[in-house]
């Protein structure tokens, strides 16, 4: 068996299987009085501070935080954390 750490051979089957990734920027809770008062220009505030961490979920499992980026005209998420991940010193 010539299997790494990093690839095992029986994780090959599962590699090119699409995955959904979904940032998660923050959420509110809001009325249905004021769902349907939004308009453009109307302004959501969420539950997270501007400078908290956003969290990258797989499949619906957090595996990562980050920070928002810009790049050129996009967003982008610079990962700052993987979760469950040691980092030796």
């Amino acid at each position: 068996m010539n299997a790494t750490l990093e690839n095992p051979s029986n994780l090959d089957l599962v590699l090119d299987v699409p995955v959904s990734l979904t940032i998660e920027l923050g959420g509110c809770k809001l009325p249905m009085r004021e769902v349907l008062a939004l308009n453009i220009g109307s302004v959501v505030q969420l539950d997270k501070a501007a400078d908290a961490p956003i969290e990258l979920n797989v499949n619906g499992k957090l595996i990562a935080r980050g920070e928002v980026v810009v790049i050129e005209d996009r967003y982008g998420v610079k990962i700052t954390e993987v979760v469950g991940s040691t980092v030796a010193t």
